[in-house]
């Protein structure tokens, strides 16, 4: 049998130097197997990082998964990367690295770092493969180069995709998916999909965090190909694509990353360093520069090859702290003698800059759940340099306060305004994640207090509270009709609770929800505090809310109560200028119907109410405020204005100012 053939290279000197700098972020196309031509014949040229190895061959089904038969040449610029092209092997040949330790450890295999495709899991191999496709979505391409999030609406359907929909008890394929998924995400209004990691993992329960293979989508669900098709009619659908992806931690099975070539090469040495002692799994050299090369041109493949619209980095806390969930001994203090992690601050850094520089348009979110500085702020100006960060207080307080007997939220009001003190510190998206409703958490209609019509607003109000709250949306698979069980990953969702007319209610709410949003006052002004004001936050006696929703039009309201620009007696240049981008937001968290309640408004004459939770169409009782509200001169909430409105049980009104 042929040995490999060395000298073809798709590496040039310029990549080995930028790979010994950790500033090569498309190793991706360099490294792995990629299908080439050579002297006239096609087949496969292997390169894979393993300085640490006293040789390397690469064994598969086209040799009989021979050791002898294609060995590798290390390349001779000190770069560790070993080389050859394989006629044999071609697309859709299964291989593995047959790794020979320094000194007298036993031969070894290991999956490519670097491959594109996987055997289906339990098996272990790469898969030599080909990533040719044809895309239909340059005008989406087009448009998101041009888009503004910060200042638009934002609302994200969180997914796992072997567990929304089963078809004869099986997971959907990415096909399938993409025959139902883009659909019913743009039905009920959403912007963007974020997907739970389709990364190749080896243990399905691990949801796809415990992955091995950065590069490449799972193969349970089919293709490369077929993947890129599924993200091809979403933008198609006008649906972006969000990809969870982590760099957290990496598991320790032995055909993947864990002492790859005999030493800890993608790991820390230092085991108060290398364990994670939470998942028990592996963490990230960052400090090598090698790895931080790896770990950027992970991210940036799923910008670049599979058009993804974003990425959202899992359990950034972790990375950013040297003694996240250790104890006094376990950990090492920094050069300075701190807890912080400055490699890994160093990589955050590192990636975001390349991604927003090599793919505008797209956003990095950050699930961090510390209160570390300018998360979402610039690297330039000494941030992190992520587009969003989970709010992750404004979770907990919600969650907490909502759990709550509404007898005793009284004593619980500030849970929910506690929120609006930092609410601008950064740009934040509003998280109801997988989760909030997982490992005996409940679904969020579960762990709603009351009966069951009381569970139902509760979850309506819930919802609402979110949207209209400042920060961008997130909402997981489920809630969106108010699933009863905790979700199950090896079980579709309960699809079928939709016959009844409460759960067909809360879907309703959603999709009108999408659409409050589209209204200026409740998106452009998110991250800015221009874009709220609190009318009422201390009525806590009464459980109740009352806030304004601003546009960006003019950016503020005018205290003097007067109708127009034309009629405002204050100068020009003031702040004091009418915003016809305006809604007003009142919430009741409790059951007791609250007639003639006033609420101060900063404009006099005829407001509308544009939603309410305890609508019948939604599932409530109706109660609320129908036909036009007019405002009397009865000064309330330092406005001359008022109207005395009926707030409906466990429910969330918003009213709008009529224009002529």
């Amino acid at each position: 049998m042929d040995e490999a053939i060395h000298g073809p290279s798709l590496l040039t000197e310029e990549d080995i130097r930028l790979l010994k700098q950790g500033n090569h972020f498309r190793l991706h196309d360099k490294l792995g197997a990629h299908v080439i031509r050579h002297d006239g014949r096609a087949g496969t040229l292997f390169s894979v990082w393993a300085p640490g190895a006293a040789g390397v061959s690469v064994i598969g089904d086209f040799n009989g998964w021979n050791p002898e038969a294609h060995q590798l040449a290390v390349r001779w610029d000190g770069s560790g990367i070993w080389e050859g092209f394989i006629p044999e092997a071609g697309a859709g040949s299964l291989y593995k690295y047959r790794i020979k330790p320094q000194g007298a450890g036993a031969p070894f295999d290991k999956a490519d770092p670097f491959a594109s495709f996987f055997e289906t899991p339990p098996g272990t191999s790469s898969k030599v493969w080909n990533l040719e496709y044809d895309w239909h979505d340059q005008a989406w391409l087009g448009q998101r180069a041009e888009s503004d999030l910060i200042h638009s609406p934002l609302a994200v359907y969180e997914v796992h995709l072997g567990s929304w929909r089963r078809k004869n008890g099986r997971p959907l394929s990415y096909r399938e998916l993409a025959e139902a998924l883009p659909g019913y995400a743009r039905e009920l209004g959403f912007t963007h999909v974020e997907l739970l990691p389709v990364t190749e993992h080896p243990f399905y329960g691990s949801w796809g965090y415990q992955t091995l293979g950065y590069f490449a989508p799972t193969g349970r669900y089919g293709t490369p190909q077929d993947f890129m098709f599924l993200v091809d009619r979403l933008h198609r659908a006008g649906i972006g694509v969000i990809l969870d992806w982590t760099a957290a931690h990496f598991p320790q099975d032995p055909h993947g990353l864990a002492r790859f070539d005999g030493t800890c090469l993608f790991e820390y040495e230092d085991p108060r360093q290398a364990r994670h002692p939470d998942w028990d799994s592996l963490i990230f050299n960052y400090g090598r520069r090698e790895v931080r090369a790896f770990l950027v041109s992970s991210a940036l493949s799923w910008l670049d090859r599979y058009h993804a619209d974003g990425l959202r980095l899992d359990a950034v806390a972790s990375m950013l702290y040297l003694d996240y969930s250790r104890k006094p001994g376990e950990w090492t203090p920094n050069r300075y003698g701190g807890n912080e992690n400055l490699e890994a601050v160093e990589l955050i850094r590192a990636l975001n800059k390349a991604a927003y520089g090599s793919h505008p348009g797209t956003q990095i979110f950050a699930e961090e759940s510390t209160a570390w500085p300018m998360v979402s702020r610039p690297v330039d100006v000494g941030g992190l340099g992520f587009g969003f960060k989970w709010n992750m207080g404004w979770m907990n307080d919600t969650l907490g306060y909502m759990a709550e007997d509404p007898a005793h939220r009284r004593h619980h009001h500030d849970r929910l305004t506690f929120s609006t003190s930092y609410a601008w510190n950064e740009d934040y998206i509003l998280p109801l994640s997988h989760d909030e409703v997982v490992h005996g958490k409940a679904s969020l209609l579960s762990r709603m207090p009351g009966d069951d019509w009381q569970k139902f607003a509760n979850l309506r109000l819930l919802l609402a509270f979110q949207y209209c709250h400042p920060g961008k949306k997130l909402l997981f698979m489920g809630g969106e009709f108010g699933q009863r069980s905790e979700w199950n990953h090896d079980a579709e969702l309960e699809w079928n609770l939709l016959q009844y007319a409460p759960h067909q209610g809360v879907q309703r709410l959603v999709a009108d929800l999408n659409r409050l949003l589209r209204e200026p006052a409740f998106h452009e002004l998110d991250c800015e505090p221009a874009g709220f004001r609190w009318v009422d936050c201390a009525d806590a006696a009464s459980s109740v809310l009352c806030f304004l929703r601003l546009g960006r039009e003019t950016g503020t309201v005018p205290d003097c109560g007067a109708p127009g620009a034309g009629d405002c007696p204050h100068s020009a240049d003031s702040d004091c200028v009418p915003n016809p981008e305006i809604s007003l937001v009142v919430a009741n968290f409790t059951p007791v119907v609250r007639y003639g309640y006033e609420v101060g408004v900063p404009r006099p004459g005829t407001w509308q109410e544009l939603l309410n939770t305890n609508s019948e169409t939604y599932g409530g009782s109706g109660v609320g405020n129908p036909g036009a509200q007019q405002t009397s001169p009865r000064p309330r909430h330092g406005f001359d204005q008022s109207l005395a409105l009926t707030l409906p049980p466990l429910a969330l009104v918003v009213l709008k100012p009529k224009t002529t």
